[in-house]
């Protein structure tokens, strides 16, 4: 039986991974630190000049300063490493830390931008702890020799607010060394659905095995009386999990109940429940996901839940002696830093304010098109309700959400939306300069900074990035999409976005090819680049026609390449691909569009559902994720939403039952049955994530801080493993792409958590609370 899949060993110490080791063979070894033991004193090592280190017991230590920011504002360290091309080393030492505070120890590059080899992450304690890890320098190009490559070791040890004591002894970094090749422990073998499946829905679990004939399972209920009873599907080798697999159907089984097992093949799969109205609890948690990530204004654990509650991010001005720099008060990019990244100067003569709007993902940035399609979901999640009416509907109004505006007579999913959508309008370009009516692609801070940092606490310079043609059609969609929804309720403000989304969407048509550049994601934020608009004039058309039956808008979708084309990837759509978006809305929204152009685009989400219902029949995991290149995307878990969300609007479409079943069954793989054997959503399942990539959900580095908040939804499997704690562990052996995943939190191609993820499951979780 092969089993590849991965668990942390614990949340504090992250780079040391629990399961079968493989290690690999070992050439002679040789010490490559200097004095690391500290017989000879301090000789050979360097640090800032905010410390002064001094032997202490045979080791060095040094009182660490309170009131930095970042781990790396102080720094104990040795350079001139010479580290093999394609060789295994193996880092090691001995650390304290009083009272306990966090310590970020690499072996890197010793030079911008500084990449690591490996990295451990501890919060030592008084008494002392050993920490150890294999790392693998990347190999020659082929033909090449292997050379020599120079290297440093650092500990990191800023960031915190009061003083601390920090201390290290033994330290080495050997050459020759058995490199550990990681075979982590995944739990069973029988992988279902950890929370629980409906009564009246489907039941199917997936087993791990090479056995080649069906095998016999059974479900016990909580007493262990067996209640169902079969025979396993072989479904032969997976590539995806890289492993053997059969697949169990249990729909059969009617009892509701908690603690139900499967048995099969000598193992037996974590507990489930089946009950009705088994996902109500999921759309509350994972729409109530957005309060806590709101910037400019304080985050009461008295809404949030206890160790949520902040104070307000960036509201410091920069008149004054806070060390946060505020949104309030906003300058442009400078001519030479956009010189670099676009290729031409750019720069504006105006500071705006900018306050409001949610965090985008694990860093203080805030960006107009991943906050474009997690706008229109939550506002796509409402309208469906209200126009069909059921559970979710309820569970969407006034008094439902963790949010301070509860109990104001609006919709609770308003409110939430209505957060970001407002900070979205405040970064149009004011009247007056050449570009005015575009809007800017986003706002963050100059430089990155590390984790965790609080956002009340960055000190980093913000700065607004150029205007783009993406983000000024983002907020056009959505303000359109928005002006018909909020009318009922507030229509002052729904003029307000009427006029914003024309007066954006002829800034657009002005601006047709004003693009986000890849280069424009070196520091502070992330590109969001995006070289292909198409898909956002398209989107933005579907919105303001829906919203005001104006032709203009009506031939320009006719027009379109996206009119008669197939905007359903096998990937699903994402904030690069919005086409589906509009299409998706075309179908659903009542509006002016003729008989036959509504059927046509019915037909077509029909059949984009019809593709992905077979999907989930033909992956053994159950799920309606199958990339054209057989690897993994970065956010691969919100992807498997939105295509179950084509389904699940097939089914709205048309009540045929064969779309509801596959929607429901792809919700059991986020939800654990996987190859990783792990609930992807905080606080669901025996066994979830709960490491995500976030400056300020940062339990595992200072548990002072909270995890994620439950329903938050972490990316999951990324091919791409483009982080260095993710390479460390499978850039050598290679992953199978559902297997790319860890739950640790300096993972952020793999790990993070984002709106635009979140905004999806809540969309989903309103349809699944439907049913």
């Amino acid at each position: 039986m092969r089993d590849i899949t991965w668990r942390l060993f614990t949340p504090l110490r992250l780079a040391i991974l629990a399961g079968t080791m493989v290690a690999a063979s070992a050439t002679q070894s040789a010490e490559l630190v200097q004095n690391g033991s500290f017989d000879a004193g301090t000789q050979d090592w360097w640090w800032t000049q905010n410390i002064a280190p001094e032997i202490r017991d045979g080791r060095i230590c040094a009182d660490i300063p309170g009131g930095t920011t970042n781990p790396w504002d102080i720094i104990i360290g040795q350079d001139n490493l010479e580290l093999e091309e394609g060789g295994h080393f193996r880092f090691a030492y001995r650390v304290w830390g009083n009272p306990r505070w966090l310590v970020r120890a690499l072996v890197q590059v010793p030079e911008p931008p500084w990449d690591p080899y490996v990295e451990i992450t501890s919060i030592p304690t008084a008494e002392g702890e050993s920490q150890s890890a294999t790392f693998h320098s990347k190999a020659p190009p082929p033909g090449l020799p292997p050379r020599i490559k120079p290297g440093q070791v650092v500990f990191q040890v800023g960031g915190s607010a009061t003083p601390w004591t920090f201390c290290v002894d033994e330290v080495s970094v050997t050459s020759g060394a058995e490199f550990v090749f990681y075979r982590p422990d995944t739990g069973p073998r029988v992988r279902v659905n950890q929370f629980g499946y409906l009564p009246d829905g489907p039941k199917r679990a997936t087993v791990v095995t090479d056995a080649p004939e069906p095998v016999p399972w059974q479900i016990e209920d909580a007493r262990g009386a067996v209640v169902l009873e079969g025979l396993t599907t072989p479904r032969g080798f997976d590539a995806p999990s890289g492993t053997r697999v059969h697949t169990v159907d249990f729909t059969a089984l009617q009892q509701t109940g908690e603690g139900f097992v499967l048995r099969a093949d000598g193992d037996r799969s974590y507990p489930f429940a089946v009950r009705p109205g088994l996902y109500r609890e999921l759309l509350v948690d994972a729409v109530s996901y957005f309060y806590p990530v709101r910037s400019g204004i304080e985050i009461l654990d008295s809404v949030a839940g206890e160790g949520y509650g902040r104070p307000a991010g960036h509201v410091g001005a920069p008149d004054t002696d806070s060390i946060n720099q505020g949104d309030n008060d906003v300058p442009c990019q400078d001519e030479d830093t956009s010189r670099r990244v676009y290729g031409e100067p750019w720069t504006c003569d105006y500071r705006l304010n900018v306050t409001g709007g949610w965090y985008d993902a694990g860093d203080h940035g805030k960006y107009v098109v991943n906050g474009g399609i997690s706008v229109a979901q939550l506002l796509a999640a409402y309208e469906r309700a209200k126009l069909r009416g059921g559970e979710s509907l309820s569970r969407l109004g006034d008094g439902t959400l963790r949010i301070p505006e509860t109990g104001n007579g609006v919709p609770d999913v308003l409110d939430e939306a209505r957060w970001h959508l407002e900070f979205m309008l405040r970064m149009i370009v004011p009247e007056g300069d050449p570009l005015a009516g575009m809007v800017h692609h986003k706002i963050h801070d100059n430089e990155w900074t590390g984790l965790p940092l609080m956002p009340h606490l960055d000190p980093k310079t913000r700065e607004l990035h150029r205007p783009s043609t993406a983000a000024t059609l983002n907020l056009s969609a959505v303000a359109a999409q928005g002006a018909r929804i909020y009318r009922e309720f507030d229509p002052a403000f729904a003029d307000r976005l009427i006029e914003a989304a024309q007066s954006t969407w002829e800034a657009a048509l002005a601006h047709p090819a004003l693009y986000a550049t890849a280069r424009d994601g070196r520091s502070g934020g992330g590109p969001y680049h995006d070289y292909d608009v198409s898909d956002e004039f398209y989107w933005a058309a579907a919105e303001l026609f829906i919203t005001t039956g104006a032709e203009t808008y009506h031939e320009f979708l006719k027009n379109a390449p996206e009119w008669s084309g197939d905007v359903f990837r096998p990937e699903g759509f994402d904030w690069g691909h919005v086409a589906a978006l509009g299409r998706l809305s075309l179908a659903t929204v009542p509006s002016r569009l003729p008989d036959d152009e509504l059927k046509m685009v019915r037909d077509s989400v029909i059949a984009a559902a019809d593709r992905f219902v077979e999907t989930v029949a033909q992956q053994p995991f159950g799920h309606p994720y199958a990339p054209r290149s057989v690897t993994y995307d970065w956010g691969s878990n919100h992807l498997v939403v939105q295509t179950a969300l084509v389904i699940a609007t097939a089914y709205d479409l048309t009540g045929d039952r064969t779309y509801r079943d596959a929607a429901v069954e792809s919700v059991d793989y986020l939800l654990g049955r996987n190859a990783l054997n792990i609930s992807y959503i905080t606080g669901y399942g025996t066994v979830y994530s709960k490491n995500q990539h976030s400056r300020w959900f940062a339990a595992s580095l200072n548990p002072d801080l909270p995890h994620p908040p439950k329903g938050s939804l972490a990316g999951g499997p990324n091919s791409g493993i483009q982080d260095p704690t993710a390479q460390r562990l499978f850039r050598v052996q290679g992953c199978p792409p559902a297997t790319c995943y860890v739950d640790a939190i300096q993972s952020w191609a793999t790990n993070e958590v984002t709106i635009n993820w979140n905004a999806a499951l809540s969309q989903f979780a309103a349809f699944l609370a439907d049913q």
